[in-house]
Order: structure tokens, then sequence, then C-alpha cells
């Protein structure tokens, strides 16, 4: 793929430090961590490696990733790992997506209680699909699966949902074979929906009761009882999107399948197109008109706030599993799948790295020699040598 021209640590270093200035006691301690860490992101100021091609000699430097999960450039190998590990789990059956959304009449909800509300989606969105799939009316089997949350739609605003890939069917009762689904959709979305509105809205009750949400400016006056459960019966006053596609292909296209969604971060550098005159332009799907791809404009500071709208809390895990691929269950329950399905263990996929990556990982643009790792140098050091390391830099 191209290298993109603008990125997004490119906007935080135009307009991050005014942003800041104007919005400082708006700001947590954990959204100012992404802006500096995006910003820094493989620069001089995190450090890095000289290195040298072990044919012609050709030097050039190498600077650190900064291994924020929010930043754009730091997801591969995460995400090569994850997957490489998540090839031995894989069934001989072919897989469902299927996508659970929250209402937008609670996104300044969500924004204000995070931790509580993701946590919270996870859990009914998995006890709805295990309820609905043990029912013998609908598929009478205990399945497994894995949940991935978004936060943002395509034009960055606040869009929780969570994704949801299934093996197609699941054990028996008693573990002695595989039920495979009556329905082309996995399970009936009508019937999901409602059971996840009321699962989920009868969480909100309890997190209420147990004074476990906040309320802050226009929502403070839900912190009433009776404001809130007026919120409530609105948000039963109307259906809830559950969205499930096809199934798509065995585990030969589940990997790169999974790839799309796993280890995404709110806004992809591909997506930027511009930034001038205080603005940023970037490329966004309109799925309201046929997903068409459009090009939305606005302000930096606008740009900023909506990609911190998507800032985890600290040590959140968006990527859970349900069912019987959950961690105590998972290693006894995908071999007695196997079994029932009659198939062999599947090795790791030999297209995915399952070893950590060699001294170095790139080739050298003049001969296509191995780039070696000569000397790993500090930020400071960098900084004393900043005269040679820039002529370094120059001739890369």
């Amino acid at each position: 793929m191209k290298r993109p021209t603008l990125e997004v640590a490119d906007i935080i270093r135009a307009g991050g430090d005014a942003f800041i200035g104007r919005n400082q006691s708006h700001l947590g301690w954990q959204q100012l961590k992404v802006l500096r860490a995006i910003r820094h992101c493989r620069t001089a100021a995190l450090g890095g490696h000289l290195d040298q091609c072990s044919r012609c000699g050709h030097r050039a430097i190498s600077f650190f990733s900064c291994r924020n999960r929010h930043c754009p450039k730091c997801q591969t190998n995460a995400r090569n790992q994850w997957l490489a590990a998540r090839s031995e789990e894989l069934l001989g059956v072919s897989y469902f997506h299927v996508v659970f959304t929250l209402p937008h009449e609670l996104s300044a909800l969500t924004l204000q209680n995070k931790r509580a509300i993701y946590d919270l989606v996870f859990q009914t969105s998995a006890a709805t699909l295990e309820e609905v799939a043990a029912d013998p009316k609908h598929l009478g089997a205990d399945i497994g699966f894995l949940s991935v949350l978004h936060t943002w739609g395509q034009n960055l605003q606040a869009h929780p949902h969570v994704h949801c890939v299934i093996p197609a069917g699941g054990l028996s009762p008693d573990h002695s074979r595989w039920i495979h689904p009556k329905y082309p959709f996995f399970l009936p979305v009508k019937v999901l929906s409602r059971v996840f509105r009321g699962k989920f809205v009868a969480g909100l009750k309890r997190l209420f009761r147990q004074k476990k949400l906040r309320f802050h400016g226009r929502l403070q006056h839900l912190g009433e009882p009776k404001a809130f459960h007026a919120f409530l019966r609105q948000l039963f006053r109307q259906d809830w999107v559950v969205y499930a596609k096809p199934p798509f292909g065995g585990p030969e296209h589940v990997l790169q399948y999974l790839a799309r969604y796993t280890h995404r971060v709110a806004i992809s550098n591909h997506r930027l197109v511009s930034m001038a005159d205080g603005n940023v332009t970037f490329l966004w799907k309109d799925y309201a008109h046929g997903s068409k791809t459009r090009k939305m404009t606005v302000t930096t500071d606008e740009f900023l706030r909506r990609l911190l709208l998507h800032v985890l809390p600290r040590g959140f895990v968006r990527i859970r599993h349900f069912g019987f691929l959950s961690a105590r269950r998972r290693r006894e329950s995908i071999a007695i799948s196997r079994q029932v399905l009659a198939e062999a263990p599947r090795p790791r996929s030999p297209t995915l790295p399952t070893t950590p990556p060699p001294v170095t990982t790139w080739l050298c643009p003049c001969c296509g020699g191995a780039m070696i790792i000569m000397e790993k140098l500090t930020a400071k050091q960098i900084h004393l040598r900043s005269a040679e390391w820039k002529n370094l830099v120059d001739s890369s």
C-alpha cells in the first residue's frame, strides 16, 4: 500500500499544542498521553537505532514506535502476533459476523461512563447470543465466539458497537455432536435485537441502583431516578440494531477477515486527504446513502476532539472471547469440537509471524540487502549526535 502523504501525527504536531491550550480543563491524562505518543511515534524523541546494510554498507536511521494502541502506525505487529495465535483455534466450518450497536441516544451517557457501559455492551451482547443459541427453537447449542469493540463511526463521532465473529453452529448440550444453524444468518436478528435491548436496559438499571453511573453537564438531570427511568422508557420505544452478515468462508478466510476488525483505530492515515487553513479533510463512507465514499472537512480542533472520543480507559480489554472460546474453556472445547467435526488440529498459519521479529525487519533501499542494527540510541544520545543523525536521515 502506498505510504500516506498525511498522517494523524502531522495533524497533532501542527495543531495539538493549541488544541490542548484551549481544552486543558476538559482533557484527561489518558487523552494527553495518546496525543503525546502519536506525536512522537517514530521520531527522535523516542530513541531509535542505527542500521547498516549487510551487503553494500548503506546506513540509515530507524526511530522507535510508540506502541500505543490508539496509534494508526503501531497496530501491524500486534495484529499479526494475535492472529497467529488465533490460527490454532479455527474450526473447519464457515463463520458468521454479527454486530450489536447501541442507539445514538446512549452516546453522551456512554462517553461519561466508558468503562461501565463498554463492559455492559460486551456482557449483554454475549449473553444474548448464548441465550438465543441455547434455545432449541433457534439452535439448541453451546456456542463460542470472539467480540471486538469499536467506538467510532465513519465520521469519527461516537458510535459504540461490538463485532462478533462466530463459528457456524455449536456443540450439543451433551457435547456429543456439532449442531449446524437453521437460519441463513445464524440466529434471527429480530430476536437478538429484542433480547439485547432488554438485557442492556436491565444492566443500566442495575448500574444506576449501584451508583456506578456518572452524570455531568447536560446529563446531570438523569441523576434523578424519575428522569433516568423516563430516559430508559424512551430507549424501549425503538428497535435496536443487530446486524448479521452472510456466512463467509472457512478457516482459510477467517484470519484475513478478522484482520479488518481486531486492531483497527478510529481513523487510518490512508483516509486523510489534506490539512490546510486550520481544517482537516478526510474520507468517510456514507452508509445512509449506498456506502458512497465522501469527503468531510472539519476544523483541526474538531478533528482532534472527535479522535479523542475513542481513547479507551486504561487497561480496558477490547477483544474478548465468550462461550466455549472463553479462556477457561477454550482448549478443552476446541478439542471436543474438532473431534465431533472429525478434523485434525490446525497448525499455526505459515503466513503470519510466530516468533519475535529478527534483529531488523527491513531491506536496504539501495541493494535490497538486510539492514542490521548496529547501535541502539536513546533520545538524549540522538540529541547529542544531532548533526550526524541529520546527515544520516537526509541520506536515507
